[in-house]
């Protein structure tokens, strides 16, 4: 069906239930089709040239519009949640709060850097971030078939928009949930909108009144692309789901991570910086 899935980065627990997923998937046929995306680290690449890409986040707290102090103070931040957030011994519930925590610190640290809004596009231009190869093909072809691409990010909406739209793919059929800056008259910002979105409430209950998946009540197939466990709840507001398809990017700590990310997503891509198989498997869903 899908020569890409013969790729080397490609592991599949139970690759005959894959084969059947995909299959029903081309058979319910476009009209049913949706995707449900993460952005950061699965839209965007990992890393280039053997050095970490930056995530909407990062490409923020690094930038110039920040003073050595508040990116001092962000470093901090993520020294000391990060390893939280990613600790396979901890608990969800455990997680959680602090993971509020640490994206109200951060939020709040950039709101006293008076960031302008002027200065988004050209902090995204001077940025290292890439999204992944193929994404012209994988943006291109969702738009050409009419398929709704939902992105759920907990990372800053404004920015990932930026990316997106310099990468000449903001289409109309992209749709962004994201954590969104909020600026004054003179465009300074002065808060982020609710609800805060991060790592482990990417579920429906950020998404309450959006009403966004009630629309689209009819696209009951899905494609969900993600790397990390938070992820995997993002199609928890889609009213009924015959169909979903999880491709989960295990861009990090391979070896640790493989047996957990085999065990939640269907397929896992391993040091993948590209869009190839999932590509390969919407050619074969779209193909007349």
């Amino acid at each position: 069906q899908v020569p890409e899935l013969e790729k080397a980065t490609v592991r599949i627990r139970q690759p005959e239930r894959v084969r059947e997923v995909i299959q029903s998937l081309r058979e319910q046929g476009v009209a049913k089709l949706q995707v449900i995306s993460d952005f950061d680290m699965t839209l965007s690449r990992f890393g280039c040239n053997g050095r970490r890409c930056p995530t909407s986040h990062n490409i923020l707290d690094t930038s110039r519009v920040i003073s050595e102090d508040g990116k001092k103070k962000l470093k901090d931040l993520l020294h000391y949640y990060y390893p939280i957030e990613i600790d396979p011994n901890r608990t969800l519930e455990e997680k959680y709060p602090l993971m509020v925590e640490w994206w109200t610190k951060a939020h709040k640290l950039l709101v006293q850097q008076k960031i302008h809004k002027s200065d988004i596009a050209q902090i995204v231009r001077e940025s290292e971030v890439m999204l992944r190869d193929g994404f012209q093909e994988f943006f291109d072809q969702l738009h050409k078939n009419n398929v709704p691409l939902f992105i759920f990010s907990a990372g800053v909406g404004d920015i990932l928009e930026e990316i997106i739209r310099q990468a000449s793919v903001f289409y109309s059929n992209v749709n962004v949930v994201s954590n969104y800056m909020d600026f004054n008259d003179d465009g300074v910002l002065t808060h982020f909108k609710g609800p805060l979105i991060h790592t482990y409430n990417k579920n429906n209950t950020v998404l309450q009144g959006t009403g966004y998946f009630q629309q689209l009540s009819t696209r009951t197939s899905i494609i969900l692309l993600g790397d990390s466990m938070g992820d995997l709840t993002m199609a928890d507001g889609v009213p009924s789901v015959e169909n979903i398809l999880k491709i989960g990017f295990l861009n990090d700590k391979v070896e640790e991570w493989r047996g957990k990310y085999l065990d939640s997503y269907d397929i896992v891509l391993e040091s993948d910086e590209t869009l190839d198989v999932v590509n390969g498997i919407l050619r074969y869903i779209l193909a007349e």
